[in-house]
Protein backbone atom coordinates (compact mmCIF):
# COMPACT_ATOMS: atom_id res chain seq x y z
CA UNK A 1 0.00 0.00 0.00
CA UNK A 2 1.54 3.01 -1.23
CA UNK A 3 0.53 6.33 -0.77
CA UNK A 4 1.49 10.44 -1.87
CA UNK A 5 3.80 12.30 -0.04
CA UNK A 6 3.47 15.42 1.13
CA UNK A 7 5.66 17.02 3.45
CA UNK A 8 7.33 20.26 4.41
CA UNK A 9 10.83 18.96 6.71
CA UNK A 10 12.31 22.18 9.02
CA UNK A 11 15.21 20.78 11.13
CA UNK A 12 17.21 23.62 12.34
CA UNK A 13 20.12 22.50 13.41
CA UNK A 14 21.12 21.13 10.38
CA UNK A 15 19.94 24.16 8.40
CA UNK A 16 17.35 22.30 6.60
CA UNK A 17 13.62 23.68 4.90
CA UNK A 18 12.90 21.11 2.00
CA UNK A 19 9.01 20.31 0.80
CA UNK A 20 8.49 17.83 -0.69
CA UNK A 21 5.22 16.67 -2.66
CA UNK A 22 5.57 12.55 -4.35
CA UNK A 23 2.59 10.84 -6.40
CA UNK A 24 1.68 7.22 -5.64
CA UNK A 25 4.54 5.14 -6.95
CA UNK A 26 6.70 7.77 -8.31
CA UNK A 27 10.23 7.68 -7.51
CA UNK A 28 12.48 10.98 -6.59
CA UNK A 29 16.26 11.20 -6.96
CA UNK A 30 17.58 13.70 -3.96
CA UNK A 31 21.33 14.43 -4.80
CA UNK A 32 23.66 17.08 -3.71
CA UNK A 33 27.02 18.16 -2.33
CA UNK A 34 28.67 16.34 1.34
CA UNK A 35 26.13 17.94 3.95
CA UNK A 36 23.41 19.33 1.96
CA UNK A 37 21.28 17.79 4.77
CA UNK A 38 20.04 14.74 2.15
CA UNK A 39 20.52 11.91 5.16
CA UNK A 40 18.54 14.15 7.50
CA UNK A 41 15.91 14.59 5.04
CA UNK A 42 15.18 11.08 4.86
CA UNK A 43 15.85 10.29 8.95
CA UNK A 44 13.03 13.16 9.43
CA UNK A 45 10.89 11.82 6.88
CA UNK A 46 11.61 7.74 8.74
CA UNK A 47 11.02 9.57 12.15
CA UNK A 48 14.52 9.28 13.38
CA UNK A 49 14.71 12.87 13.96
CA UNK A 50 12.24 14.76 14.74
CA UNK A 51 10.86 18.46 12.83
CA UNK A 52 11.03 21.51 14.58
CA UNK A 53 8.58 22.75 11.58
CA UNK A 54 6.38 21.54 8.42
CA UNK A 55 4.91 18.46 8.49
CA UNK A 56 5.13 15.07 7.31
CA UNK A 57 1.70 13.52 5.72
CA UNK A 58 1.37 9.65 3.75
CA UNK A 59 -1.25 9.39 2.28
CA UNK A 60 -3.66 12.33 4.05
CA UNK A 61 -2.20 11.18 7.31
CA UNK A 62 -0.42 13.53 9.79
CA UNK A 63 2.37 12.19 10.83
CA UNK A 64 4.41 14.69 12.28
CA UNK A 65 4.75 18.34 12.97
CA UNK A 66 6.65 20.36 14.95
CA UNK A 67 4.02 19.53 18.13
CA UNK A 68 3.65 15.45 16.79
CA UNK A 69 5.92 12.57 16.40
CA UNK A 70 4.69 9.18 15.23
CA UNK A 71 7.62 6.63 16.00
CA UNK A 72 9.13 5.49 13.59
CA UNK A 73 7.76 1.79 13.70
CA UNK A 74 4.36 3.26 13.19
CA UNK A 75 4.78 5.07 9.78
CA UNK A 76 4.94 2.39 7.66
CA UNK A 77 7.91 3.12 5.65
CA UNK A 78 10.89 1.19 4.76
CA UNK A 79 14.38 2.72 4.97
CA UNK A 80 17.61 0.84 3.33
CA UNK A 81 20.85 2.27 3.58
CA UNK A 82 24.67 1.63 2.95
CA UNK A 83 24.16 -0.84 6.15
CA UNK A 84 21.94 -3.44 5.65
CA UNK A 85 21.55 -4.03 9.28
CA UNK A 86 20.16 -7.33 8.97
CA UNK A 87 19.72 -9.55 12.26
CA UNK A 88 22.88 -12.34 11.99
CA UNK A 89 21.31 -14.63 14.36
CA UNK A 90 18.15 -15.06 11.55
CA UNK A 91 18.77 -16.60 7.86
CA UNK A 92 18.26 -14.32 5.19
CA UNK A 93 14.12 -15.92 4.59
CA UNK A 94 13.92 -15.34 8.42
CA UNK A 95 15.03 -11.39 8.50
CA UNK A 96 12.63 -11.14 5.37
CA UNK A 97 9.88 -13.51 7.26
CA UNK A 98 10.46 -10.89 10.47
CA UNK A 99 8.96 -7.92 8.45
CA UNK A 100 6.22 -9.94 6.50
CA UNK A 101 5.17 -10.64 10.37
CA UNK A 102 6.03 -7.07 11.95
CA UNK A 103 3.15 -5.95 8.91
CA UNK A 104 0.48 -8.46 9.90
CA UNK A 105 1.08 -11.27 8.29
CA UNK A 106 0.70 -14.55 10.20
CA UNK A 107 3.67 -16.77 10.86
CA UNK A 108 3.01 -19.15 7.76
CA UNK A 109 2.39 -16.69 5.71
CA UNK A 110 5.03 -14.40 6.80
CA UNK A 111 7.56 -17.45 5.52
CA UNK A 112 6.06 -18.34 2.58
CA UNK A 113 6.17 -14.76 1.10
CA UNK A 114 10.09 -14.90 2.63
CA UNK A 115 10.67 -17.59 0.35
CA UNK A 116 8.92 -16.08 -2.60
CA UNK A 117 11.32 -13.39 -2.30
CA UNK A 118 14.41 -15.33 -2.63
CA UNK A 119 14.24 -16.50 -6.73
CA UNK A 120 12.86 -12.46 -6.95
CA UNK A 121 16.33 -10.91 -5.85
CA UNK A 122 18.20 -13.75 -7.47
CA UNK A 123 19.18 -15.91 -4.41
CA UNK A 124 16.59 -18.53 -5.09
CA UNK A 125 19.46 -20.89 -3.15
CA UNK A 126 20.62 -18.62 -0.16
CA UNK A 127 17.42 -18.30 1.94
CA UNK A 128 19.07 -20.39 4.64
CA UNK A 129 21.94 -18.62 4.96
CA UNK A 130 22.92 -16.04 8.06
CA UNK A 131 24.38 -12.35 7.04
CA UNK A 132 27.72 -13.40 7.68
CA UNK A 133 27.69 -16.01 4.88
CA UNK A 134 26.24 -13.59 2.56
CA UNK A 135 28.45 -11.18 0.50
CA UNK A 136 27.99 -7.25 0.35
CA UNK A 137 25.87 -7.12 -2.23
CA UNK A 138 23.65 -10.11 -1.21
CA UNK A 139 23.23 -8.76 2.09
CA UNK A 140 21.88 -5.69 0.30
CA UNK A 141 19.49 -7.82 -1.74
CA UNK A 142 17.96 -9.46 1.29
CA UNK A 143 17.91 -6.09 3.03
CA UNK A 144 15.26 -4.58 0.26
CA UNK A 145 13.18 -7.62 -0.04
CA UNK A 146 12.93 -6.98 3.79
CA UNK A 147 11.82 -3.26 3.52
CA UNK A 148 9.70 -4.58 0.72
CA UNK A 149 8.08 -7.22 2.62
CA UNK A 150 6.88 -4.59 5.33
CA UNK A 151 4.52 -3.60 2.49
CA UNK A 152 5.56 0.07 3.28
CA UNK A 153 3.95 3.11 2.75
CA UNK A 154 6.94 5.04 1.18
CA UNK A 155 10.29 3.32 0.96
CA UNK A 156 13.87 5.65 1.47
CA UNK A 157 16.93 4.12 -0.34
CA UNK A 158 19.97 6.32 1.76
CA UNK A 159 22.71 5.75 -0.91
CA UNK A 160 22.47 1.72 -0.61
CA UNK A 161 24.60 1.45 -3.65
CA UNK A 162 27.52 3.48 -2.23
CA UNK A 163 29.45 0.79 -0.21
CA UNK A 164 29.54 -2.27 -3.48
CA UNK A 165 31.77 -2.44 -6.16
CA UNK A 166 30.34 -1.56 -9.41
CA UNK A 167 29.46 -4.72 -10.68
CA UNK A 168 27.16 -5.70 -7.65
CA UNK A 169 25.73 -2.09 -7.95
CA UNK A 170 24.82 -2.14 -10.96
CA UNK A 171 22.97 -5.64 -10.40
CA UNK A 172 21.19 -4.44 -7.43
CA UNK A 173 20.25 -1.75 -9.36
CA UNK A 174 18.52 -3.76 -11.78
CA UNK A 175 16.71 -5.89 -8.83
CA UNK A 176 15.75 -2.74 -7.15
CA UNK A 177 14.10 -1.36 -10.10
CA UNK A 178 12.23 -4.51 -10.88
CA UNK A 179 10.96 -5.12 -7.43
CA UNK A 180 9.84 -1.71 -6.83
CA UNK A 181 6.20 -2.46 -8.44
CA UNK A 182 4.70 1.10 -8.04
CA UNK A 183 5.91 2.01 -4.37
CA UNK A 184 6.65 5.56 -3.60
CA UNK A 185 9.86 6.07 -3.08
CA UNK A 186 12.88 8.54 -2.38
CA UNK A 187 16.26 7.74 -3.43
CA UNK A 188 19.71 9.83 -2.10
CA UNK A 189 22.72 9.03 -4.20
CA UNK A 190 26.00 10.91 -5.01
CA UNK A 191 25.89 9.04 -8.85
CA UNK A 192 23.74 9.88 -11.57
CA UNK A 193 23.46 6.16 -12.51
CA UNK A 194 21.08 5.68 -10.14
CA UNK A 195 18.81 8.10 -10.54
CA UNK A 196 19.25 7.34 -14.24
CA UNK A 197 17.93 4.18 -13.36
CA UNK A 198 15.53 4.37 -10.75
CA UNK A 199 13.84 7.89 -10.47
CA UNK A 200 11.07 9.84 -12.42
CA UNK A 201 12.32 13.42 -11.13
CA UNK A 202 15.66 14.82 -9.63
CA UNK A 203 15.92 16.93 -6.95
CA UNK A 204 19.10 18.91 -6.05
CA UNK A 205 19.81 19.99 -2.64
CA UNK A 206 22.27 22.43 -1.55
CA UNK A 207 22.75 24.11 1.92
CA UNK A 208 19.40 22.21 3.54
CA UNK A 209 17.13 24.16 0.35
CA UNK A 210 16.00 23.24 -2.80
CA UNK A 211 17.98 24.74 -5.45
CA UNK A 212 16.88 22.70 -8.25
CA UNK A 213 14.23 20.36 -9.31
CA UNK A 214 12.07 18.19 -11.98
CA UNK A 215 11.71 15.97 -14.36
CA UNK A 216 15.07 14.16 -14.44
CA UNK A 217 16.10 14.86 -18.32
CA UNK A 218 14.82 18.28 -17.58
CA UNK A 219 17.26 19.06 -14.75
CA UNK A 220 20.04 17.35 -16.69
CA UNK A 221 19.39 18.87 -19.40
CA UNK A 222 19.47 22.66 -18.37
CA UNK A 223 21.59 22.29 -14.74
CA UNK A 224 21.14 25.85 -12.59
CA UNK A 225 24.16 25.69 -10.04
CA UNK A 226 27.51 24.55 -10.52
CA UNK A 227 26.99 21.39 -8.85
CA UNK A 228 24.00 20.62 -11.16
CA UNK A 229 25.90 21.27 -13.70
CA UNK A 230 28.54 18.87 -12.31
CA UNK A 231 26.18 15.59 -12.00
CA UNK A 232 25.03 16.51 -15.59
CA UNK A 233 28.64 16.30 -16.98
CA UNK A 234 29.39 13.10 -15.17
CA UNK A 235 26.68 11.20 -17.17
Amino acid sequence: MTGTLDAHVVVDHAGLDVRLTLRPGEVLAVMGPSGAGKTTLLDAVAGLTRLDGGHVDIGGDRLADASRHTPPSRRAIGLLGQDPLLFPHMTAVGNIAFAARSAGSSRADALALAEEWMPRIGLPDLGGRRPDQLSGGQRQRVALARALAARPRLLLLDEPFSSLDVLAAAQLREVVRDQLHGTTTIVVSHTVADAHALADRLLILEHGRISQEGELREVLAAPGTPFAQAVAASQ
